[in-house]
């Protein structure tokens, strides 16, 4: 909005022509993210607690879960997501499809998990939506926003290699006369279902998840900044995106709003994002991934929630296959608790290590 209503006022306004700049207006993004947030949480809290919308702790983890985090406020991600699309609506250019369409997996998902939240928090079970249902939507929203995505050219049926230099799939030509676009819509939506569902996994303990968010949205902000510049992207030998660079504000919104989140959501909790935020953060991450022609980049990238949800998948097919479980706990962040980690420790390891994944996901931008 603000690019929109001071631009064209360049010439006659002084001071006016600095909203050009993309970093200007994601600097002033993130802050705008992170004071939104930062007035919000006092108010939602006390809302929550007096009317006592607690966090409904499952039957089936940790015990010790039972005893520290009953009656902690839920729903904490609808700040993150007030924050993410206000800040963005106010500092993008709003001319470019991909701010859109990464906004409607945001809310979209978001959506979902809002319902999965109030039906545990009005029925007082850990049930919420089905796992059908929730599915069944997250395809509905994310195929309304990559068929959208594709007709407005936000996005591309073709799939870059890392480490390789213009080696792509593009699926309108992989097989001759035949059109496989059909296929890449399939891939983004295993893309974006798959991550939405690694972060709601992640998220089980005070902080775990929002730390490896915010260093994937600062992740793909940058890869989103140097594949909409024509220079760098020739330079890095990486595909040209017109129009990606502007992703940047929507990545710096997250990060502001994170922080803003974490403040209340670091050990011990005030506040929980709930599935209302895990599934948004999720499905934005991997729509970034998708808009900035780093969808495969995306594993490494979010090397965390990837060994998550590998480690529930383990676990449910070797029990189902022998009755016997690999890890004490799953996901994998319930083993090492078991196993004698204290809750900040676990955190603090698993920041670490979405650090250096995110390290390394970079480092394969001059590895071509």
């Amino acid at each position: 909005m603000m690019y929109h209503l001071f631009v064209p006022l360049a010439e006659t306004v002084p001071g006016a022509n600095v909203f050009r700049y993309l970093t200007f207006r994601s600097a002033w993004c993130l802050i705008t993210a992170l004071a939104l947030s930062a007035a919000l949480y006092p108010a939602m809290i006390a809302w929550m607690k007096e009317r006592k919308r607690a966090q409904i702790i499952r039957d089936d983890g940790p015990e010790s879960h039972r005893l520290t985090k009953v009656g902690t406020p839920t729903m904490g991600g609808l700040v993150i997501i007030a924050g993410v699309s206000v800040a963005t609506l106010l500092w993008a250019r709003l001319d470019l499809p991909g701010v859109w369409v990464a906004l409607v997996v945001l809310v979209g998902y978001g959506v979902i998990g809002f319902i999965d939240d109030w039906k545990k928090v009005m029925e007082q079970s850990s049930a919420g939506l089905s796992g059908r249902w929730k599915i069944v939507l997250q395809l509905a929203i994310g195929g309304a926003a990559v068929g959208g995505g594709l007709w407005s050219g936000a996005l591309e049926p073709v799939v870059p290699l890392p480490f390789l230099k213009e080696v792509a799939l593009d699926f309108r030509t992989l097989a001759p006369g035949i059109d496989l676009t059909v296929l890449y819509v399939g891939f983004a939506l295993f893309l974006l279902v798959g991550a939405s569902n690694a972060v709601n996994l992640t998220d089980g303990l005070d902080g775990l998840a929002i730390g490896p968010v915010m260093t994937s949205a600062a992740t793909y902000g940058l890869l989103a900044y140097v594949s909409g510049n024509a220079r760098f992207a020739e330079y890095l030998q990486i595909p040209f995106v017109e129009g990606a660079g502007e992703l940047l504000v929507v990545t710096v919104a997250l990060v502001g709003a994170g922080l803003g989140f974490l403040w209340y959501n670091a050990y011990p909790a005030s506040i929980f994002m709930g599935d209302t935020g895990s599934l948004a953060l999720g499905g934005v991450i991997a729509v970034l991934a998708l808009l900035t022609h780093h969808e495969l980049l995306l594993a490494v990238v979010g090397a965390v929630f990837v060994m998550e949800a590998l480690s529930v998948i383990i676990q449910v097919g070797w029990y189902k296959r022998t009755g016997k479980r690999v890890f004490l706990m799953a996901p994998i962040h319930h083993h090492f608790e078991k196993a004698g980690w204290s809750e900040p420790k676990i955190i603090v390891r698993f920041w670490i290590l979405s650090i250096v994944s995110a390290l390394i996901a970079l480092s394969t931008l001059k590895l071509r």
